[in-house]
């Protein structure tokens, strides 16, 4: 179940602590599920990630949503802008999936509310997406209802990395790429709080490629006889979820945090990529069918928060690192080789 990560290398990425698991499921309640498609020719799945435990429609969690280049097909983007809530699991699949991936999420929310659509309004979806057609026969349409129910089915605090699920076909930086994960312990107030986020990551240039500070991707180059090195293109899609009280507007602040991350890694973002960023906190609970007129939600003091920022910036960085050293090599749907950074460093 378990992956060597960056760091069972030796490669230690900023100064904040992980927290046990140094994933997104440190976060108390979050939990990470997989359904892997890959018979040599399909190569593709799903991930879903649960926020909390409970009736995720019912106590929804205060959320934000950010996209740094909008190259992409996610669904309940618009919703969690205007609210700032989030009601449902999130499904990770790839692009021409998302509609199986959306309806499926429906009838999951619906079997547990019998009230949506007929006493109450209706229900967000939150589905994201990357193309992993170069890996992929993605023209197959070969996600299915099942595929996604197994997946929420699956949900545990353990989980695998690398090319698993949503991330079985995903290229990065020219490398084999995929779900990575990460997270960092802030402490305010003598008390210790987490940061977690989780990536799918199918983007970048080989060239361009950056581990820890250091511009390893042209050696890379010469390693692997890479053709198409000059342009940055592709996808990636990253969660962040915490434990930290915050609003929504705090929260947004914090998930535009996730780009020097990125960048850390060598991205500068090309026209033909899709970057997503969704946070949730777990802090506050926002019922559906709340009573009162006015409510109290917890809050950060707004100064403490710079912390919280370089936090994840170092989690955004270790999680995309971890999508690369976690994968296994691969074969493209052209027969060329897609290495695994694990092979080459």
């Amino acid at each position: 179940m378990t992956n060597k990560k960056i760091r069972d290398y030796g490669i230690n990425i900023g100064n904040f602590t992980t927290g046990s698991n140094n994933s997104i499921t440190d976060v108390k309640g979050v939990k990470v599920g997989h359904t892997t498609l890959d018979d040599g020719v399909i190569k593709t799945g799903v991930t879903a990630i649960l926020p909390h435990e409970g009736n995720i429609f019912k106590d929804k969690l205060i959320a934000a949503c950010h996209v740094i280049n909008g190259f992409g097909k996610s669904t309940g983007l618009i919703q969690i802008e205007e609210l700032g809530t989030i009601e449902t699991p999130i499904i990770l699949t790839n692009t021409l999936s998302v509609g199986i991936a959306h309806e499926t999420l429906v009838r999951y929310i619906l079997a547990q509310n019998d009230d949506i659509g007929s006493t109450t309004g209706t229900v967000n979806p939150v589905i994201c997406e990357c193309n992993d057609g170069v890996i992929n026969d993605i023209r197959g349409l070969h996600v299915k209802q099942e595929h996604i129910y197994e997946a929420i089915e699956k949900c545990n605090i353990e989980f695998a990395e690398g090319n698993i699920g949503a991330g079985t076909g995903m290229v990065c930086y020219g490398l084999k790429g995929g779900i990575g994960s990460s997270s960092r312990i802030v402490e305010l107030e003598n008390t210790q709080y987490t940061i977690g986020v989780l990536v799918l990551s199918n983007f970048g240039s080989l060239e361009d490629f950056v581990l820890n500070g250091d511009h390893i991707g042209p050696k890379l180059v010469e390693k692997t006889k890479e053709i198409d090195t000059t342009e940055d293109k592709g996808s990636i899609i990253i969660i962040l979820a915490t434990d930290i009280p915050l609003s929504s507007r705090q929260l947004k602040r914090i998930i535009k945090r996730v780009y020097p991350g990125i960048s850390r890694t060598g991205s500068y973002t090309g026209n033909g990529s899709g970057e997503v960023v969704i946070g949730f906190s777990t802090a506050n609970i926002i019922k559906h069918y709340e009573e009162n007129d006015v409510i109290d939600i917890r809050v950060i003091n707004e100064n403490k928060i710079n912390k919280i920022f370089k936090a994840t910036v170092e989690a955004t960085e270790e999680a995309i690192l971890n999508s690369l050293i976690c994968s296994t090599s691969s074969i493209d749907r052209d027969g060329k080789q897609v290495y695994s950074l694990k092979d080459l460093i």
